[in-house]
């Protein structure tokens, strides 16, 4: 009798402990994955060291980096968000190894001219490209026109950037305030358009119709950029060459009266 009843209880117990096995397995797997999870993300969060590395080789291709001291700062942002643009990789601005892997496999933007000293702006990457006589000397990060309207004074505009070929024509120092906005370090090329520094600048175009540059940047952008610097300014179904301008400084300093 004893025989009879116990072995379905020992059954019983014996199927119990096989589900408290099978519990303490997955708990465990589960914490496992867990910690895997944590040190993938923590693998993936670059070092400083990482971040030096990103800021030099950014730097040697020709992105705007500010100091190369491993610190994921403002600048530094800038500049892997000018190389997503340029890659045309999702700008994220934030450094993973991923990106710091594309960073170390890339090669350095290529201006739309060369030859001669000038400043491009290529609203479809939404980047500004400092060229020299033999090669572009630094890229930056901008926001143009939205193209959307707005009112100024009473009166509605379109919030546009005029492409084609310009000179900068004046200039102003340290903060400028208007209506619509401040601007650091103004470099007019058009109207009331300039290349200007600015605290916010979004990856997309979301300005009146000026050119928003980093305010860490604008200072040393404007000493590069004195008065008669040619612009450029294009998208991919417009470009007017400055080498005309470049070679004939007479049409120039003419455009420039204009």
């Amino acid at each position: 009798m004893w025989n009879i009843i116990g072995g379905p209880v020992r059954a019983a117990g014996q199927h119990k402990m096989k589900s408290l096995l099978r519990l303490c397995l997955f708990l465990l797997l589960v914490a496992s994955n867990v910690r895997a999870q944590h040190y993938f993300e923590q693998q993936s969060s670059p070092r400083p060291a990482q971040i030096k590395e990103a800021e030099r080789r950014l730097s040697e291709l020709g992105y705007w980096t500010g100091p190369i001291d491993g610190r994921f700062d403002v600048a530094t942002r800038s500049a892997l968000i000018a190389f997503q643009k340029w890659e045309n990789r999702p700008q994220t601005g934030e450094l993973t190894l991923e990106e710091l892997e594309a960073i170390r496999k890339s090669t350095s933007p290529k201006a739309r001219e060369t030859g001669y000293e000038h400043v491009e702006v290529d609203v479809d990457r939404q980047l500004l490209i400092i060229v020299n006589e033999q090669h572009v000397v630094k890229v930056l990060p901008v926001s143009t026109g939205s193209g959307k309207q707005f009112v100024d004074e009473g009166q509605t505009s379109v919030a546009y950037t005029p492409r084609g070929r310009f000179i900068v024509y004046e200039k102003s120092r340290g903060w400028e305030y208007g209506p619509l906005g401040a601007l650091y370090f103004a470099n007019y090329i058009s109207g009331g358009v300039a290349i200007h520094g600015s605290r916010n600048v979004p990856t997309q175009p979301e300005t009146h119709g000026c050119i928003r540059v980093p305010v860490f940047a604008a200072r040393e952008l404007s000493k590069l950029m004195p008065l008669g610097t040619i612009v450029l300014v294009y998208d991919n179904i417009s470009f007017v060459s400055g080498k005309p301008w470049a070679e004939n400084p007479k049409l120039k300093q003419t455009a420039s009266i204009e």
